[in-house]
């Protein structure tokens, strides 16, 4: 699992930073990439990364303000020349649907793959044998959700040298014993998996917010990630302008990680009036409470990682 921030800033582009967009690469996991929100240029700053579009299986959009999904049309129209036959599914609030229908009727464009729009409220998005995505209604001016994607426990290692002891050698019939809870042997030897296999190991939790002013409600659902997405649209001396636009500081950021023991904390969606030469001092910020601290920047790359 490897997050590439293809926009951090929020409002509007500045020449540092374009408007929110995360890309998901889930290649060995799923041979696919998530996208979370969609803002406007987004389409060009994939074409700065190895990102293929038709890589690009599932978008989720955390609210429909502008700068997190005004460039969802082109890119939809696009993928259609980019070699995208799978599958592409939009999950998104009350409203997507609409959104996207109207912009590509409007615009007379007619995909080569097939879409599926999903509108969500609070709960369970989306599961498969690998992962599940939840969502949570955050505290925004418009309806705005955060994601927790959790992945399934893994099956432990293999104890190779109890298989041995037990007088099975290496070869194809160690892969059955991953793979099978019982396998009888040549010999008629029957196998059970739980005898010969370590402890699981615990699956991966990534948490992605979407715009929210920070009032503590959120720890619950964003307790123990490994990653925590958080926007940090203002520095901690705008504390007042955070709470009136509904939006949340560093150091508010940095208390949520803390309060919430996660493993990492990752600031994003950093507000234009701050130029490359602030960075330092809005992550300086944040590390005074969470020293684990890292402050995206466009194409900056993080891999997600048991804490």
């Amino acid at each position: 699992m490897e997050l590439v921030f293809l926009g951090t800033g929020s409002g509007v582009p500045s020449k540092e930073r374009n408007v929110s967009a995360i890309a998901l690469k889930l290649l060995q996991e799923q041979n696919s990439i998530w996208l979370f929100d969609c803002g406007e240029a987004t389409q060009h700053q994939i074409l700065h990364t190895s990102i293929k579009p038709g890589k690009i299986r599932k978008v989720f959009i955390t609210h429909l303000h502008g700068d997190h999904i005004f460039g969802l049309p082109g890119f939809l129209s696009s993928r259609s020349f980019q070699g995208g036959n799978d599958r592409l599914t939009v999950y998104g609030p009350r409203g997507i649907r609409e959104y996207i229908e109207t912009s590509l009727a409007s615009s007379g464009t007619t995909l080569t793959y097939p879409l599926s729009i999903v509108e969500f409220t609070e709960g369970d998005v989306f599961k498969d044998e690998q992962f599940q995505v939840t969502c949570k209604l955050l505290d925004h001016n418009l309806p705005s959700y955060g994601f927790r994607i959790t992945e399934s426990d893994k099956p432990g290692k293999l104890l190779v040298d109890k298989l041995k002891a037990a007088g099975i050698e290496p070869g194809p019939i160690y892969q059955q014993i991953k793979e099978h809870e019982t396998v009888q042997t040549e010999e008629g030897q029957i196998i059970h998996r739980q005898s010969f296999i370590g402890p699981d190991k615990k699956g991966r939790v990534l948490t992605v917010l979407g715009d929210t002013r920070e009032s503590g409600q959120n720890q619950a659902f964003v307790q123990n990630s490994d990653v925590l997405v958080h926007e940090a649209t203002f520095g901690d001396d705008k504390a007042d302008l955070a709470q009136a636009y509904f939006h949340s500081t560093t150091k508010q950021a940095a208390d949520l990680a803390h309060q919430a023991k996660v493993g990492k904390l990752v600031l994003t969606h950093v507000s234009s009036r701050y130029q490359q030469g602030d960075d330092q001092q809005l992550l300086d910020e944040a590390r005074t409470i969470f020293p684990n601290t890292e402050l995206a920047g466009d194409f900056t790359s993080i891999n997600v990682e048991s804490k």
